[in-house]
């Protein structure tokens, strides 16, 4: 059952660091009721950076709203105003779909599998 039927968050994000980039995984539903627990982690993030690249792992999103994908573009946003490189990896299925029709999927540095994302990160240490 979504988030939007029960009125209750589905979303896990889980964070780590790896040499210059900190990796967010989000599993679940990225939706208006899981915003203020992806926006109450990014702002952990923000007191990490700055740091050359931030891969979200996107492997694990079942769902994503316009709300979800806006607030990826406003991360973008600040991301290129802090100087920091947005990376999205594990970009299939609904995410693919999602950045697809919205047309922002030229927008982002997106890779299907997030190993090619961890190693673009690697290649740039």
């Amino acid at each position: 059952m979504s988030s939007e039927a029960t009125g209750k968050p589905t979303l896990t994000v889980t964070s780590g660091l790896s040499r210059n980039a900190i990796i967010v995984r989000i599993e679940g539903e990225l939706d208006v009721n899981a915003l203020p627990i992806f926006q109450e982690h990014l702002q952990q993030i923000w007191e990490l950076l700055p740091q050359p690249f931030l891969i979200l792992d996107l492997s694990e999103v079942s769902f994503c709203d316009s709300m979800g994908m806006n607030e990826l573009v406003h991360l973008m946003q600040r991301c290129e105003a802090g100087g920091t490189r947005l990376v999205l990896g594990g970009v299939q299925g609904v995410m693919a779909r999602v950045l697809s029709i919205t047309g922002l999927r030229h927008a982002f540095e997106v890779y299907a599998r997030i190993d090619d994302a961890l190693r673009l990160a690697v290649t740039h240490a």
